[in-house]
């Protein structure tokens, strides 16, 4: 039985314990334009109006659509140092799919360093206050917030950053001197009348302790882009202020890509075309039985030498006019068609797609809700020298997973069958900056026919 002098002695080392934490806390005073109460009525004012407001370090902007800008967001530069320390000691996770590759930290949420503590303690309070004050929103006082390091190559597509409960995105950045060729920028978008995004409208360069915030809404595209600098690291504080969401319109549903019977071919194409091995009976047979065993095959040299060195050539031809497909946060960079090609019974759908630094595809909503049994077939041309930590692979995942289930990469006159069912998407992984920093003159690119049946 535990007595009563005992039982004071754990409460009263647990009040020291907690006395003991919160004397460890570093205050972080924040810059003083936030202070002021003539710089936040008059931002309440210019953010209601969408007109832009500058006072100081303070800057206003409402183009592509408003977000604030606050350099020298903590007035101590010896906080942010030791701030930064904290947070480079940190465990990081890779973090990769379609959407992104970088580094993150677990949430800080419940961090106890000095610093770390700090920082959310005036984010989540005062400045909470004063945000909310501006936007004229009661903000909750859920914390959410975590640390990201984006090194060479990592990025982070389109995105609106929409999900139940975001109000307030922000990000502090604590970055060595950096510039717009370092790569890292966060791009804004601007979109069409399906509030769709369109084009990049502004580039925000990192800069040391500068904190950016933007309202999360149907308009509020934007990007990390691909971090360039081979020696830099790009360190940010980065989450979301909670509130009533906004409103959002109904998703704008692209028109799908035409579907058209699959028409049967005089069989002497076959012939002309197809390496010999491929139609024999009895090694159509083995393929058969390899592919209904494992819903995937690569059939190698597949075309005949002669045929494919002339196609290849063919795309390399500078008379081809190649355009881009979808909106950024569905495809972008160099994601290209060339034309539909008529294909069944199944119905076919195809295209010749060409891949350089840039190129990718997301998944997206729709897609998955769409998702039905498919056999998809690619066959690509000019990537001999393709690597794989160039980008350019076709990853498959289930339906609200990360884990990939398959990945299939592009390899010369190598046919890939994949079958898919409901449950499985697919989306071809960024190519990023390594595709084209060898120092030749030419940057590396290949191309591939895909088309995909469906039942």
């Amino acid at each position: 039985m535990t007595s009563k002098r005992a039982q004071n002695e754990c409460n009263n080392t647990d009040e020291f314990k907690k006395k003991k934490r919160k004397s460890c806390e570093q205050s972080a005073q924040l810059c003083p334009g936030v202070e002021d109460e003539q710089v936040k009525t008059a931002v309440k004012e210019a953010w209601n109006r969408r007109t832009h407001y500058s006072k100081g370090d303070l800057e206003l902007d409402c183009h592509p659509f408003p977000h604030c800008i606050i350099r020298n967001f903590i007035s101590s530069e010896t906080f942010t140092e030791n701030l930064q320390r904290e947070l480079l000691e940190l465990n990081f996770h890779e973090k990769s799919n379609d959407l992104y590759k970088f580094k993150q930290s677990d949430d800080l949420k419940k961090r106890k360093e000095p610093h770390i503590t700090g920082l959310r303690t005036a984010l989540f309070g005062p400045f909470r206050s004063w945000l909310g004050e501006v936007l004229g929103v009661e903000l909750e006082p859920t914390v959410d917030i975590s640390c990201a390091k984006y090194e060479y190559t990592d990025v982070l597509l389109c995105h609106d950053d929409e999900l139940e409960g975001r109000r307030v995105a922000f990000i502090l950045y604590l970055v060595p001197p950096w510039q717009s060729s370092d790569g890292g920028t966060l791009d804004l978008y601007s979109t069409d009348s399906h509030f769709q995004p369109q084009s990049k409208m502004k580039s925000l360069v990192p800069s040391w302790n500068t904190l950016i915030l933007f309202e999360v809404s149907p308009v509020s595209f934007h990007q990390v882009s691909e971090v360039l600098s081979q020696d830099k690291c790009r360190l940010s504080l980065s989450g979301w202020f909670h509130g009533p969401s906004l409103e959002r319109p109904p998703r704008h549903i692209e028109p799908p890509i035409p579907r058209n019977p699959h028409l049967p071919r005089d069989e002497t194409l076959l012939m002309e075309w197809v390496n010999p091995q491929y139609l024999d009976i009895s090694y159509q047979e083995q393929i058969q039985t390899e592919f209904e065993n494992s819903s995937e095959i690569q059939l190698k040299d597949f075309v005949r030498e002669e045929k494919f060195r002339e196609v290849r050539e063919a795309l390399r031809l500078a008379e081809i006019q190649w355009m881009k497909r979808g909106p950024p946060n569905k495809r972008q960079g160099m994601f290209e068609r060339l034309a539909y090609f008529v294909p069944s019974t199944p119905m076919c759908c195809g295209e010749v797609r060409r891949w350089s630094h840039g190129s990718y595809t997301l998944l997206h909503d729709a897609e998955a809700a769409q998702a039905e049994y498919a056999l998809d077939l690619v066959l690509p041309f000019g990537c001999a020298d393709w690597l794989s930590e160039f980008g350019g692979f076709t990853c498959y995942v289930a339906n609200e997973e990360d884990e990939e289930l398959l990945t299939v990469y592009p390899e010369d006159n190598s046919l890939a069958l994949v079958y898919r069912d409901k449950e499985t998407l697919k989306f071809v992984k960024h190519v990023n900056h390594k595709s084209s920093s060898d120092g030749s003159s030419t940057c590396r690119e290949f191309y591939d026919f895909s088309f995909t049946y469906y039942e």
